[in-house]
């Protein structure tokens, strides 16, 4: 785009200087008085740099809204791609989360299951234990 803007202003110049000089070498052969011939080419030079300026406005114009075209675009396209990171973020903390919960539910039911059967495991070794004394006394 750059490059664009660039070649644009290069163009623009090269016509500005070639009307000029076309300007200035067509005054100089022309048949009139010098004083008149310097009066037309100074008139001329200044519309020429008039012209300039007023090209210069409208293309520096029409970077200014380029530019702010492309701004906006990388901005809305920031907000796209913020919103899609949130959208996958909380997405995988949701999973993140679920996966957790499961996991945590399992381990505890593991306990639980496991914690009833060891009681229980306990108390027959014990009442075995009771028993195997009672026989020996």
């Amino acid at each position: 785009m750059a490059k664009k803007g660039n070649n644009t202003a290069a163009v623009l110049a090269g016509l500005l200087a070639g009307a000029a000089a076309g300007v200035v070498l067509g005054m100089l052969y022309a048949p009139e008085e010098g004083k008149e011939t310097r009066k037309k080419i100074k008139t001329k030079a200044d519309d020429l740099a008039h012209q300039a300026q007023e090209q210069y406005g409208k293309t520096a114009e029409q970077v200014k809204d380029q530019y702010g075209k492309t701004s906006e675009k990388v901005k809305d396209q920031y907000g796209v791609v913020s919103e899609k990171v949130k959208e996958q973020f909380n997405q995988l903390s949701a999973q993140v989360k679920e996966t957790t919960d499961k996991v945590a539910h399992s381990v505890k039911e593991g306990y639980d299951k496991y914690k009833s059967q060891a009681a229980g495991t306990v108390a027959e070794v014990s009442k075995d234990i009771e028993t195997e004394l009672d026989a020996l006394k």
